[in-house]
């Protein structure tokens, strides 16, 4: 019995690596995508927020960020990803894409400098420094971005970073489901 002992570490390791091993197979194949995520948000209002502008501190809510669709990217200065995401999203504000962001859990001198530095895509910056409107989104780490449609309502979440596959695959049939729907309304009235 006393030999057993010696190899559970052993048989841990074993079990382990096929799990791990059994995930990547199903990564690989197609099966499983870790940003395929669920968010209870999806079609209900964004969360009501009244929290302040990363760049002049005034009190933003939700009505200061509804219009036409957008974009709402949780990001932070710590997050590794989200340098990797940056330059794409400057890309789409240079398009002509609304995007906010909600700098998450970060430090405002740090966010500011980021931005000052890698350019700033965003129209407004909601300042979440205790995590509390990300906790109301549902975030599970950073970055990640919503699309929310002219009422407010989300319609899509995407955890991970955006570049050109992720918006082709994703966001852009997203984006033209939310076109169709305008287009429909408008033709009813």
């Amino acid at each position: 019995m006393q030999r057993f002992k010696l190899f559970i570490p052993l048989l841990v390791f074993v079990a382990l690596a096929a799990v791990f091993y059994g995930v990547e197979r199903k990564i690989q194949g197609g099966d499983y995508a870790p940003t395929d995520l669920p968010s209870a948000l999806l079609n209900q209002p964004l969360p009501a927020f009244s929290l302040p502008a990363l760049d002049d501190g005034r009190i933003l809510t939700n009505s200061d960020i509804q219009g036409e669709w957008f974009l709402l990217n949780v990001w932070a200065t710590w997050c590794p990803t989200c340098h990797y995401e940056h330059p794409f999203l400057v890309s789409l504000a240079e398009q002509g894409v609304a995007i906010y962001s909600v700098d998450y859990k970060d430090e405002a001198l740090a966010a500011k400098r980021w931005l000052a530095e890698k350019g700033n895509p965003y129209k407004a910056t909601i300042f979440d420094a205790a995590g509390s409107f990300g906790l109301d989104l549902g975030v599970t780490g950073a970055p990640e971005t919503y699309l929310v449609d002219g009422e407010g309502i989300v319609r899509f979440r995407y955890q991970g970073a955006l570049d050109q596959q992720v918006w082709d695959r994703q966001f852009a049939p997203q984006i033209a489901n939310l076109s169709g729907e305008l287009k429909a309304s408008e033709a009813e009235q």
